[in-house]
């Protein structure tokens, strides 16, 4: 029996992502999401707008092979830590990552009680369901270990005090704290349209030119590095390793911004 899901808003934006993974590793493969696949065999859902939504496809799995590489690269230089994947949707990546000690996904209510029926997860990965805005720093029993926290396909939705608020409950809660988070251009929110994302009534509505940017609203905060989504794009489709090169277009992309809490 297939489970029909009922969403709306932002939320439902977790649906149309999942499918883009569990396409892109049936079908092309530029990367490989088991998961995800055996997610979509369970939904009675119509995903005839994300199977045309190009533009959607592309900047999915984009982020997911930057975020991918980043957060390997990551654990692999501090295992044993902790990680926290707010906004987790029906993500996938605590099943491709080894490593870590324990990995929290955090998501609001709704969002979470859909995951709990395909994804239900125990032992060394664990479910919260709160706002990216409340204290779920509290629901992290570990002390003193190196904490990732990512947040993707977010910040697009939110407004600058929302973001702010979100860093303020990370840094009243770790010590040290690496933080992975994706960002949309300023003129990019206000022109562009996924025609999936649209139709779940999800409204992108704020967006940061850079990580310097970004981490001046964020006080105790310290920008690291940041990488486009070209950098992404350029595995599966080959013109990006010339496009990458050009600012322009670099500066256009989402990207994924490194930041660290300030000793």
């Amino acid at each position: 029996m297939k489970e029909k899901i009922r969403l709306s808003g932002v939320p439902e934006t977790m649906l149309q992502t999942v499918y883009a993974r569990a396409k892109e590793s049936r079908g092309r493969g530029a990367i490989h999401d088991a998961k995800a696949e055996e997610i979509i065999e369970k939904l009675d859902y119509d995903f005839s707008l994300a199977d045309k939504d190009t533009a959607m496809h592309s900047g999915v799995i984009a982020r997911t092979i930057v975020l991918g590489r980043l957060t390997k690269a990551w654990l692999g230089a501090h295992p044993g830590a902790v990680v926290v994947n707010i906004a987790c949707g029906l993500d996938t990546r605590c099943y491709r990552m080894s490593g870590y000690a324990h990995w929290y996904n955090l998501d609001l209510p709704e969002t979470m009680a859909v995951r709990e029926k395909l994804l239900p997860e125990s032992g060394t990965i664990s479910q919260i369901a709160m706002s990216a805005m409340e204290d779920w720093g509290s629901k992290i029993s570990e002390q003193n270990v190196p904490v990732l926290i990512v947040i993707e396909g977010l910040t697009m939705y939110l407004n600058a005090k929302d973001v702010q608020q979100i860093f303020a409950v990370i840094s009243s809660r770790f010590s040290q704290a690496t933080i992975f988070v994706e960002t949309m251009n300023p003129a990019m929110v206000r022109h562009f349209k996924e025609k999936s994302i649209d139709a779940s009534n999800a409204k992108f509505t704020w967006g940061i030119k850079n990580g310097k940017a970004l981490a001046e609203l964020l006080p105790g905060f310290r920008f690291m590095e940041e990488h486009s989504l070209t950098e992404g794009m350029a595995v599966f489709a080959p013109i990006y390793k010339l496009l990458d090169k050009l600012p322009t277009v670099r500066n256009i992309s989402n990207k994924i911004i490194v930041l660290e809490k300030e000793l």
